[in-house]
């Protein structure tokens, strides 16, 4: 499976969830995972309705125009971005760990709750850096209540590192605020201990932050 995940199941939740159908819903239409469907359609706003007497529900005109929308945006993005270049990958890379990434000397860390995030950055790590797997160390940071078994497990699918790798969770308090489904798997940090592959791609950082990067 590419990058891109299952593009058509992903576009028929987003439809379905604009249509108001519930993440249990579409999970079953789907054969998914519901965590997967979250994710997936996290950006498309939901109304639930209740249900009368058997009858559809009905979902709101301004919604259904910004779920297209939302859809339609998608679609021009990847027909703009394509399949990066090598060139494309490395910048892009860069500019993901400009923002997510410590800045600290010594060590590579990248921390982030978006599972597409975290593998795209162990792709570009793994791809442009000689690393040794074996010293790659991943921490997840876990609201109290949510199962942590199944949070490291999910973290090691994505990333590709055994459980054997990860350090000792940290668990904060439980937050009535935050909506359970939408951080049901935590923060992960992925850590690399090596200072000159920090420095490289501190390197790639500055470059292209620098004027000389910016077209004219």
């Amino acid at each position: 499976m590419g990058y891109r995940g299952k593009v058509e199941e992903q576009e028929k939740a987003r439809l379905l969830r604009a249509e108001g159908r519930t993440l249990a819903d579409i999970a079953t239409l789907l054969g998914v995972a519901k965590s997967s469907v979250s994710l997936w359609v996290r950006h498309v706003e939901f109304t639930p309705s209740p249900r009368r007497y058997g009858a559809k529900r009905s979902t709101h005109p301004n919604i259904l125009a910004k779920a297209a929308e939302i859809e339609e945006m998608r679609r021009w993005g990847i027909e703009q971005i394509g399949v990066l270049s090598e060139a494309s990958f490395l910048a892009a890379g860069a500019a993901l760990y400009a923002g997510e990434g410590s800045k600290t000397d010594g060590s590579v860390r990248f921390a982030n709750t978006d599972p597409q995030m975290v593998r795209f950055f162990c792709a570009w790590l793994r791809r442009f850096f000689d690393i040794d797997e074996s010293r790659l160390r991943v921490c997840v940071y876990l609201h109290e209540g949510l199962d942590l078994d199944a949070a490291e497990c999910y973290w090691s699918r994505i990333i590709g590192i055994p459980r054997a790798q990860f350090r000792k969770p940290y668990r904060a308090a439980a937050n009535p605020s935050i909506r359970r489904n939408k951080h049901e798997h935590g923060c992960v940090y992925v850590r690399y201990a090596c200072s000159r592959t920090h420095r490289s791609i501190m390197g790639l950082v500055r470059a292209l932050l620098s004027s000389e990067a910016i077209p004219g």
